[in-house]
């Protein structure tokens, strides 16, 4: 397995394509949500993926704001869901966070039943539940 973590210029076309095709796959296909997945904080985010024999097994962009940092597109592969991945995916990130943005509050729109995986990594809820594309989440912060 190998940790990638680039900002957007430095991905390669080809990087980018297969970012695409896993979070396309993932956030629309299986989740069946018709919404604009690529946005404008692709251009600003650290793109954060491991890989296995050349394909991407989890991948997460982490945006910085001026109000905190935000965790968003949170994706393990069918395959390896179950596996651990998703853990040490998310664990990378808020290193990577802490060494880059020591002190800044960590923000993610967790999927509501994910909720607990993410209290044990320090989140703690704000705010009530809401449908995003009649997906249930939950706004959380780490700070």
């Amino acid at each position: 397995m190998t940790w990638v973590c680039k900002t957007f210029k430095e991905l390669s076309t080809k990087e980018l394509f297969n970012i695409y095709m896993e979070r396309v796959k993932v956030f629309i296909v299986e989740q069946k949500c018709a919404y604009r997945e690529v946005d404008e904080d692709d251009l600003i985010a650290l793109h954060l993926y491991n890989t296995k024999d050349g394909r991407i097994t989890s991948y997460c962009r982490i945006i910085p704001k001026s109000n905190g940092i935000y965790i968003g597109r949170v994706l393990v592969v069918e395959e390896e869901r179950g596996s651990g991945e998703g853990r040490k995916l998310v664990e990378r990130a808020l290193n990577l966070i802490e060494e880059k943005w020591a002190g800044k509050s960590i923000y993610i729109g967790a999927q509501e039943y994910l909720k607990n995986f993410y209290k044990t990594l320090g989140f703690i809820e704000i705010g009530e539940p809401y449908s995003d594309e009649g997906v249930m989440h939950i706004d959380m912060v780490r700070e």
